[in-house]
């Protein structure tokens, strides 16, 4: 997916694009929202990523999973759409990020808790959220406290 992004950008420079990205909403048996304390900025945030070339949104969501937490889960339903939300990266590339987020369920893995991506795994109580690295990443955590299902922003 790097080299992708690459010729894309040497192509158009830092003008903005759409990029799509997938992740998923999924708790512990015991009722607690797993997420992950981001290793590029340190705050909290949903597990997911860029869908890669010839990937479904479903398969990038899952892999993203596995790849950041060490879970396995398995995609219960769609959760919602986030697509207004523009980002002007450190390189100074532009992008309005689509994050199309599942609700999941634990079915394996191994928790992993540093890799490049994830410096932690945090379990919490809704009642108790962290404080997340970016507006998407907060409008679904209070879309998710509010109870609401099914949202295109």
């Amino acid at each position: 997916m790097e080299e992708y992004i690459q010729n894309l950008r040497k192509k158009i420079g830092h003008d903005p694009v759409i990029l799509n990205y997938a992740g998923c909403v999924f708790f512990t048996d015991d009722g607690k929202l797993v997420l992950q304390k981001r290793s590029d900025c340190g705050e909290w945030g949903f597990f997911g990523g860029l869908a890669e070339l010839g990937e479904s949104l479903e398969e990038a969501a899952v892999r993203e999973v596995r790849e950041e937490s060490g879970y396995d889960v398995e995609i219960t339903s769609l959760y919602g759409i986030y697509s207004k939300y523009f980002v002007t990266y450190a390189n100074q590339d532009k992008v309005q990020t689509v994050c199309t987020l599942f609700r999941a369920k634990i079915v394996g893995g191994t928790p992993v808790c540093s890799n490049s991506e994830t410096r932690e795994i945090g379990y919490f109580d809704l009642s108790h959220p962290p404080k997340m690295f970016c507006k998407q990443h907060q409008d679904i955590l209070e879309d998710l406290i509010s109870g609401r299902e099914y949202i295109y922003r």
